[in-house]
């Protein structure tokens, strides 16, 4: 049995992990330590039975310090970061403060309970980054790879990039047993809705302007919450120490493409379900149009990448790693959970 503790496991790609670990390592301790800021929300977990949860800040050194020593813990996943673009830009010195110095508290505890006190017992601590730490592609360079070098554009990524260093530092420095995924643009049940899929299913559920980033044609490679996750299993349970690996969704698409997928699904969503339009009155499909009529171009965001993708290579070869659903068929699982989860993303909408 492995003592694992989850920083972040109350927000989107942490509560999906959280989830993910107790399913398929039920022997496991399981504990979440979250500081529920906005975008970390108790009732994400609600219903996960056999876990501990803390709330608590990364920052915090005597905190994790205490706790990784009374509890035991021998494994970290650590997802618990500043992650919205748009907010770095606007507020970047939270970003600094969580994905570094956050991220640098875990180290030092970690280090003085697995190797200066010498526990004896195998210890891992996988760090959870972002393919947005490799700057941006030109329209015909080839995906992003586990050596290519860094050359962030952002706040945040410049603070998740700092984060990756630090953790490649501790492993190099003191031998501490790291692994680090980066991992493209995520996607589906309770993911905040700042980010692009849930807000423009919430908007067109609500009749809402859809608004499109410049022309629209930036691309990204989407990954389903649940292939993350797996992936992420994957590298902790038989990645080699000291890697990083690309986990990648397979499935790059301009900007523009997605929101017609979305835009799509929902006119059909109306179409075919009884009793949405009643839900919804609010919404173009409900009043006889189409929801691409909602499609908004606005101003661009300063500093906007224009292109990621993931070279995804490396995990397939060594972990066999690959996504278990389409770009399609994730899109349809997603707006069926937020309509059938209104009490949720109503809740957390709440909070700000």
């Amino acid at each position: 049995m492995n003592i694992v503790l989850i920083t972040g496991g109350a927000g989107f790609i942490g509560a999906n992990f959280v989830r993910h670990w107790r399913a398929h390592h039920p022997d496991d301790s399981v504990i979440v330590l979250d500081a529920l800021t906005y975008a970390g929300n108790r009732e994400s977990l609600d219903g996960v039975e056999g876990i501990e949860f803390i709330e608590g800040d990364i920052r915090n050194f005597e905190l994790v310090h205490k706790l990784v020593g009374e509890r035991g813990v021998d494994r970290i996943v650590h997802f618990a970061a500043e992650s919205h673009v748009d907010r770095s830009i606007s507020g970047p010195d939270v970003f600094i403060d969580t994905n570094i110095i956050g991220t640098l508290s875990l180290l030092k505890a970690a280090k003085a309970h697995w190797l200066d006190k010498g526990s004896g017992r195998p210890h891992r601590f996988h760090h959870v980054s972002t393919d947005e730490v490799y700057g941006s592609l030109g329209p015909d360079d080839p995906g992003f790879s586990e050596t290519t070098p860094y050359a962030p554009n952002s706040p945040y990524s410049a603070s998740k990039a700092a984060s990756d260093h630090l953790v490649r530092a501790y492993h190099h420095t003191y031998g501490l047993d790291v692994t680090t995924s980066n991992c493209s643009n995520n996607y589906g049940p309770y993911q905040y809705p700042e980010k692009l899929i849930p807000l423009f299913i919430l908007n067109a559920l609500h009749g809402k302007p859809l608004p499109i980033y410049g022309d629209g044609q930036q691309r990204r490679d989407w990954l389903h919450v649940a292939d993350h996750c797996a992936g992420i299993d994957l590298v902790i349970s038989e990645g080699r120490s000291g890697e990083v690996y690309n986990i990648g969704g397979g499935a790059e698409l301009p900007n523009l493409a997605v929101i017609d997928k979305i835009c799509a699904a929902i006119d059909t969503a109306f179409e075919t379900e009884q009793g949405i339009a009643d839900t919804y009155p609010e919404a173009a499909a409900a009043n006889g149009k189409r929801t691409e009529t909602l499609k908004t171009h606005v101003e661009d965001r300063l500093g906007h990448d224009r292109r990621y993708a993931i070279d995804e290579r490396k995990i397939a070869g060594e972990l066999g790693y690959r996504p278990a659903r389409t770009f399609e068929e994730g899109l349809s699982e997603t707006i069926q959970w937020y309509l059938g989860n209104e009490a949720w993303w109503r809740t957390v909408s709440a909070k700000t």
